[in-house]
């Protein structure tokens, strides 16, 4: 099964991408990750209208049959415990999942409109770079947890 990553911002610092391959190399079975970066609008005076095209270019970047997670702040929160049984349920339905990370922002609200979850990593704001490396170590250790590795160790 494909995790994709749909997120805004295309020049982030490498440390950012170098965090993120770490954990799309260590993550290849069962699921793999997968990185579409979406170029951030320009923000002049208007705010919404930037975040919008951003969330047309991320609808734009979405299959038909993606199950759509948006990772907003005021989402639903998940012990890792909760998320590998979530991801289990995703795993034997055997359909893809797409997570949506917006710009400095937000998401649009027809992105969050599609998804299927709304989910906070947590109540805390963090850099929308550094929220894609926390999803991918979060989703290598909810794997690891379902697979009986020794990585999570709570």
């Amino acid at each position: 099964m494909k995790c994709r990553i749909i997120a805004a911002g295309t020049r982030l610092p490498a440390w950012i991408g170098a965090g993120f391959h770490e954990y799309e190399k260590r993550l290849t079975r069962p699921i793999r990750l997968e990185l579409k970066e979406i170029a951030l609008s320009t923000r002049h005076a208007d705010v919404e209208r930037a975040r919008n095209r951003e969330g047309e270019a991320m609808l734009q970047a979405l299959r038909r049959d993606d199950h759509v997670v948006a990772l907003e702040v005021g989402g639903r929160w998940m012990s890792t415990e909760q998320l590998a049984q979530w991801l289990q349920q995703r795993l034997a339905l055997g359909t893809d999942i797409a997570f949506l990370i917006g710009g400095p922002d937000g998401l649009a609200a027809a992105c969050r409109a599609r998804a299927a979850l709304q989910w906070s990593l947590s109540p805390l704001t963090f850099p929308h770079g550094l929220v894609r490396i926390m999803l991918a170590e979060q989703l290598y250790r909810a794997a690891s947890l379902i697979a009986g590795h020794p990585y999570h160790r709570a």
